[in-house]
């Protein structure tokens, strides 16, 4: 078996430190550095990596290239686990991805983890999803009819309010909406998940469209394979940072 992830890549970093005071000219916390720093690959990267602990199959990727410079650093109060504060580094993509040369055919399933920064547009989605018939899509995009080919989207609680005015039946059929601590939905199916303590939910999107994809080519049953993606997602809350199940 094998798997192709399309998408935007970054790094994700995290500072921890101590927030013990006010500063003095302003109502803002002091945040000492002085815990640890700690650097994974995020965004599609993190899909990468997440799919290839859960599935035996083959995972390549497209994504951009030096995705190391491209960093998003949160610093974080190592007592609380709550951001101060995030700074973005060359959020800007100018890379686009070049389908004339993926060789569509050799591969069971198609993710496209599109971070709506420049790396597909809405017409090379629409084209991915012409060139293979399993193609899974985790979008920042409004939805439109150029993901009405798509097999499976994957959608959270904000983007389906955002997207909601654009959607077909076509499209809501398509459509797994993930519902944080309430699980996942599907054609109207509420797939559950236990009750846990929530330490981080970053990266979270990520880890469930990786184990959602790595058991729906193993098995072909999508009911299996959401309750599969919610249990990797439930595990990866439980952890400060951005992790792998």
């Amino acid at each position: 078996m094998k798997i192709l992830v399309i998408g935007e890549s970054c790094k994700d970093v995290y500072q921890y430190g101590d927030c013990v005071r006010l500063c003095p000219e302003a109502p803002v916390p002091v945040f000492q550095s002085n815990k640890s720093r700690e650097e994974n690959a995020g965004m599609a990267m993190n899909v990468y990596n997440n799919m290839y602990s859960l599935s035996d199959a083959e995972i390549e990727i497209a994504t951009n290239k030096k995705w190391e410079e491209i960093t998003k650093t949160r610093y974080v109060d190592f007592r609380t686990n709550s951001i101060v504060l995030r700074i973005d580094i060359n959020d800007v993509i100018t890379q686009r991805c070049d389908l004339n040369k993926i060789d569509f055919e050799q591969y069971d399933a198609v993710v496209i983890s599109d971070y709506n920064k420049g790396f597909v547009t809405e017409t090379d989605i629409e084209a991915i999803s012409h060139k293979h018939p399993v193609t899974f899509l985790d979008t920042k995009k409004i939805l439109g009819s150029w993901c009405q080919n798509i097999k499976f989207i994957k959608i959270n609680e904000f983007e389906y309010d955002r997207t909601k005015h654009r959607l077909t039946d076509e499209l809501i059929a398509k459509m797994i909406i993930t519902l944080g601590p309430n699980g996942a939905k599907f054609n109207d199916k509420v797939y559950k998940v236990p009750k846990v303590e929530i330490k981080d939910t970053s990266g979270a999107g990520d880890t469930f469209i990786a184990g959602l994809v790595a058991k729906y080519v193993e098995t072909e049953d999508i009911d299996v394979s959401i309750a599969f993606a919610n249990d990797c997602a439930t595990r990866v809350v439980q952890k400060k940072g951005v992790s792998i199940a």
